[in-house]
């Protein structure tokens, strides 16, 4: 046992404490946008919205993350990651707490895609800066303890959430939101100013490359989107599948995911580290990612036994753990080719967009020809992303260099 504790410290070792202070800063802001799960029930709840606003409201907030990622990726490339950072973090603060005032539907979903516009701007400055302060041979862990603090807070905010509303109500998630948002604001200002951390601001290269010229990158971009749209079934099909295919109740559906969070925070670190010690490329280890993932779903329609259903819950989780930090690290890696902030946002694009359709096009699927049917489609889609990994590999792993 003391072994084993000692392999899971260890590979957290040779981080350096700007990465620890960032993945801080994003835990508290993580935990601090409880406000998101809850959003669809203060919308149909406190302000009587329709199902039908809902979703226009919730376009409103998929629109807003695409523009704020491609927006932040340009203006990190402008004036630096620190600046649009510390903008991102306290302007949204400042949004979140001032957004609980707007109850017309049209101002609402307005102010929606404004909040959300600045909140995303964090997200391909937050990975430049990451790439700034790693060292070469550790940008995967890197990525994957910003992903353990995103975990952890996306963990923590909805049960604290959960409680502010029972206990004060809405109200008081808009300000607690708004609130830790600037905290962490301040904290990055006050820990990471690049006078304490120059590093933070490198030097941009000389012969920059668009991202949108870079054609591995596209190929790569693409297979982000469409894992995105299989892996977000998870957020809202899924759920739906374990409830009305399986008869789940919330608390044991709750106690499925929870499980999920538990083995992120136990073994994607270690696996993370093994892994790179493998030798395998990146473009590999996604391609198994993808495949696991890919395979979560279509496992469902080889039985009914319920079990299943756990067995699903490991193959997704394991593909995430694989592939989330070997995608980061490739797109930071690819980004020293040129304009650092725009391959970063194309790569939150990706996902931005893929909240756009994924969710609504899965319960539509759902709706007109059910569950099994529109597992076996988003199998295909994953098995659409392996073939572009697969592409990219090829390309990756050639001799001659290929001109993009």
């Amino acid at each position: 046992m003391a072994h084993l504790f000692k392999l899971y410290f260890d590979s957290f070792k040779g981080l350096s404490k700007e990465v620890w202070w960032l993945a801080l800063i994003t835990l508290i802001n993580r935990a601090g946008t409880m406000v998101i799960p809850f959003l669809s029930l203060y919308l149909t709840e406190d302000l009587n919205f329709t199902l039908t606003d809902v979703g226009w409201v919730m376009s409103a907030f998929g629109l807003g993350s695409v523009v704020g990622s491609w927006l932040g990726g340009k203006l990190t490339d402008k004036i630096g990651a620190y600046k649009i950072m510390v903008f991102s973090l306290i302007v949204s603060g400042f949004l979140f707490v001032g957004i609980q005032y707007v109850t017309d539907f049209t101002y609402l979903c307005l102010s929606i895609f404004i909040l959300i516009t600045v909140a995303d701007l964090f997200r391909p400055a937050l990975f430049v800066a990451l790439n700034s302060y790693s060292k070469p041979e550790n940008k995967t862990r890197s990525v994957t303890l910003i992903r353990l603090a995103i975990n952890l807070g996306f963990s923590a905010g909805p049960a604290v959430g959960g409680m502010i509303i029972v206990g004060i109500g809405y109200g008081g998630l808009f300000w607690v939101d708004g609130i830790t948002c600037v905290l962490a604001g301040l904290l990055f200002v006050k820990i990471l100013n690049p006078k304490k951390a120059p590093v933070a601001e490198e030097k941009e290269v000389v012969n920059r490359q668009s991202a949108y010229t870079d054609r591995k990158y596209l190929i790569f971009v693409i297979a982000i989107l469409l894992y995105a749209l299989v892996f977000m079934q998870y957020f809202s099909t899924i759920p739906l599948y374990y409830k009305e295919g399986h008869h789940l109740t919330e608390f044991q559906i709750g106690i499925l995911f929870a499980g999920n969070g538990l083995l992120i925070f136990l073994l994607e670190m270690p696996m993370v580290k093994w892994l790179e010690n493998s030798g395998r490329s990146k473009e590999y280890l996604m391609i198994i990612g993808a495949i696991l993932t890919g395979a979560s779903f279509i496992i469902l329609n080889m039985t009914d036994w319920t079990g299943v259903l756990v067995v699903g819950l490991f193959l997704i989780t394991f593909g995430e753990m694989i592939f989330f930090p070997f995608s980061n690290a490739f797109a930071m890696e690819r980004s020293n080719l040129g304009n650092k902030g725009e391959y970063m946002a194309l790569y939150m694009m990706a996902f931005s967009f893929a909240h756009i359709f994924s969710h609504n096009g899965g319960m539509q699927l759902i709706d007109n020809f059910g569950f099994d049917t529109t597992w076996l489609i988003v199998t295909g889609l994953s098995s659409a992303s392996v073939i572009l990994l697969l592409v990219l590999r090829s390309k990756m792993k050639g001799n001659k260099t290929i001109e993009n």
